[in-house]
């Protein structure tokens, strides 16, 4: 038995968990059809496997057809669901890991374009701000339908399978009838608390009716809003106090703040930059004032904070879930005594950022997760040891190198650099990214681990590659500042890395053209503001850094607002010249019908990069396949066989943006996809 207090069991009514972590309810968008099909099981299964003590399904998973999710939720106001939860929780269940649901009716948190085009409803006709839609005030028998929505769905989990549901009671319906500031009834769902609360304790009878006493419920609440005129502390904790004595559930799980804006979800649930577990204390509190069973998540990245949440007593099960959308595997670590294995959740927030633009949740820097039915989280041993070389010490060239080394090969990596990281390294010298050289420090160990020699401020040509006589050459140069994107006066201009690196000194009235919309430019932005420069943003785009997205936004923002940096949208710089001291910029508009010229002493170009492959030409012509990679190949995970040259003396593939300027994850992905079939 293990003296760790992670290591734990709980006995949560019925069900013993096998540990004190947790996965948390959560939609990473893979469900088909509104149902939890192949690639949905596999996820949740991989961490199960991982050795988790339960992983929550659905972060909403809808009860009403006049609740249709914004993103690609489960739909559980479909009987067809059944079946498909029977065949996740049956394989979740299969590696010792418990499974349960959260179910929601998102209220006013939705918009009236989606699904079957319902009208949005809520208890008042206040619009939320992050979707929208101008609710419809409920009627009674709006209540009664929705009360009677939660029964059938919860019916529905039990039928499936699932070891309890818990109820999603912050920022979604339930919530929107506690909370005073999205509550206007009258009679006895509006005004005092206890009209308030009706609603969302009817739900519980009604669920209770349904799926009997045994069955595990739990809530998911918010118990102090943070916000003026909203539900405050000592309301949570007459609420919290209120949900135990009614003895209509079995657990709690806290959460503080409010989602109804970007800037408010940020807070509840923090990405890089921002403090680790800054709601664990208040949960703690509640814990203390309820003595009941409390569940927390809100940026829970490493082993140390989960162990000291557990053994401080501040919660009886303590929620890692994107620590495990990175490490699915992390639990299994921590019992082999492996922690310094676990890879890092580095909080850079892609995972959530691109549900709420529309897409799937991908890890920034781990490629499987999500793609568990194509990518492997364990990697096998190849068949035939071969002799890798890469070229470049980046994201993509140290996954390449960890990948390979993980499958047996013998692998060299040349980095002209005297430190690994590439542009990871660049962007983590700001101190709200600091967290992103986790990226390459757990590859560069996990790599020494593996034997992989590294050659640094070594700028390798082709003969330092052929003398190692590879099997297989990886070039993963990377790229370089694309800057001439001007018609005249590219020679003025200076990139947004020469800025973030220090290579050139802040102006004094700079414009920042940014049409890559990347972290680049809001990262030049502060720094220059920090300097005491006057700072406008101007992209041709509708809207202004979209590749950062909206929760990543938010700690810029906050940042550079204070600093007084203008933003300008849909207006394109097209030349400068220089005019004595000043650069003057010629200004125009894709909409066409304007030219300005303005004045500034500082011109900045964030354009992404160009790649840096004149290494990949130099070697294409000694290649077997000339540098060639078949795609089909490549997607059904196969290994390459490509010839084209029979003189060729090895195989030769580019990657990352040696190929095209991207991001960090897909470098990584094409790392991992191309190195696992070697």
């Amino acid at each position: 038995m293990s003296n760790d207090p992670l290591l734990q069991p709980f006995q949560l009514k019925h069900l013993k968990l096998r540990n004190r972590i947790i996965v948390t309810s959560h939609e990473p968008a893979y469900p088909e059809d509104g149902m939890p099909k192949e690639r949905y099981r596999a996820y949740h299964v991989e961490r199960a496997k991982g050795g988790v003590a339960m992983t929550m399904t659905a972060g909403s998973a809808a009860i009403s057809k006049d609740s249709p999710p914004v993103f690609n939720n489960l739909l559980a106001y479909r009987d067809e669901i059944v079946p498909w939860l029977k065949d996740l929780t049956d394989a979740v269940h299969e590696h010792g890991a418990a499974v349960m649901i959260q179910l929601t009716h998102l209220g006013r948190r939705t918009r009236w374009d989606k699904g079957d085009w319902l009208p949005v409803v809520a208890p008042s006709h206040h619009r939320e701000a992050s979707h929208r839609a101008f609710p419809k005030k409920l009627e009674d028998w709006d209540i009664e339908r929705i009360i009677k929505d939660f029964a059938d769905a919860a019916e529905r989990m039990k039928a499936g399978g699932m070891d309890g549901i818990e109820l999603e009671a912050y920022g979604h319906l339930i919530d929107q009838f506690w909370s005073p500031l999205t509550n206007e009834l009258d009679g006895p769902y509006g005004g005092s608390l206890e009209n308030r609360l009706r609603f969302g304790f009817d739900v519980l009878k009604a669920i209770r009716e349904r799926v009997g006493p045994d069955f595990i419920v739990g809530v998911r609440y918010t118990a102090d809003e943070q916000l003026k005129g909203g539900t405050t502390r000592e309301d949570g904790l007459e609420i919290s106090r209120r949900l135990k004595e009614s003895g209509l559930i079995d657990f709690l799980n806290v959460i503080r703040g409010h989602i109804d804006t970007d800037a408010g979800l940020t807070d509840v649930i923090p990405i890089q930059g921002m403090a680790n577990s800054p709601h664990l204390d208040f949960a703690g509190e509640i814990r203390a004032a309820t003595q009941f069973p409390t569940f927390h998540a809100a940026k829970i990245p490493d082993v140390a904070t989960a162990r000291h949440a557990i053994a401080a007593g501040k919660v009886d099960m303590i929620g890692m879930t994107r620590a495990h959308m990175t490490d699915p595997h992390l639990v299994r670590k921590i019992i082999e005594k492996r922690e310094d294995d676990i890879r890092p959740c580095v909080g850079a927030n892609y995972c959530l950022d691109r549900i709420y633009q529309g897409g799937a949740a991908y890890c920034i820097h781990n490629p499987a997760t999500g793609r568990e039915l194509t990518m492997p989280h364990i990697l096998q041993p190849a068949e035939v040891r071969k002799t890798v070389a890469i070229i470049g010490a980046g994201p993509a060239g140290l996954e390449a190198a960890r990948v390979a080394g993980e499958r047996g090969h013998r692998v060299v990596v040349f980095e002209a650099a005297g430190k690994p990281g590439g542009q990871v390294r660049l962007t983590a010298q700001s101190p709200r990214r600091k967290e992103m050289i986790s990226i390459i420090d757990w590859r560069m160990g996990q790599c020494e681990k593996l034997g992989v020699t590294f050659h640094f401020n070594t700028w390798a040509d082709t003969g330092s590659i052929e003398a190692e006589k590879p099997d297989v050459v990886i070039v993963a140069t990377g790229g370089l500042p694309h800057t001439e994107v001007l018609s005249t006066g590219n020679e003025l201009v200076v990139s947004a890395w020469d800025i973030i690196s220090g290579d050139v000194k802040p102006g004094s009235n700079v414009l920042i053209f940014d049409d890559a919309g990347d972290h680049a430019g809001l990262q030049a932005a502060e720094i220059l503001a920090q300097a005491g420069a006057k700072v406008e943003i101007m992209t041709p785009d509708r809207s202004f850094a979209p590749e950062v997205m909206a929760m990543n936004l938010v700690p810029y923002m906050r940042a550079l607002q204070k600093l007084d940096v203008a933003f300008t949208v849909t207006y394109r710089l097209h030349a400068v010249e220089k005019a004595g001291n000043q650069l003057v910029a010629h200004i125009g508009s894709d909409y066409g019908g304007i030219m300005r010229q303005r004045s500034f002493d500082q011109i900045v170009v964030n354009h992404g990069t160009i790649p840096l492959d004149d290494l990949y030409f130099e070697l294409k012509p000694s290649s077997s396949n000339l540098g060639e990679m078949s795609y089909d190949q490549l997607i059904a995970g196969q290994p390459q066989s490509v010839v084209r040259n029979g003189e060729g003396k090895f195989q030769l593939f580019r990657i990352g943006d040696a190929v095209a300027a991207r991001n960090t994850h897909a470098a990584i992905y094409d790392g991992l996809r191309l190195a696992k079939d070697l």
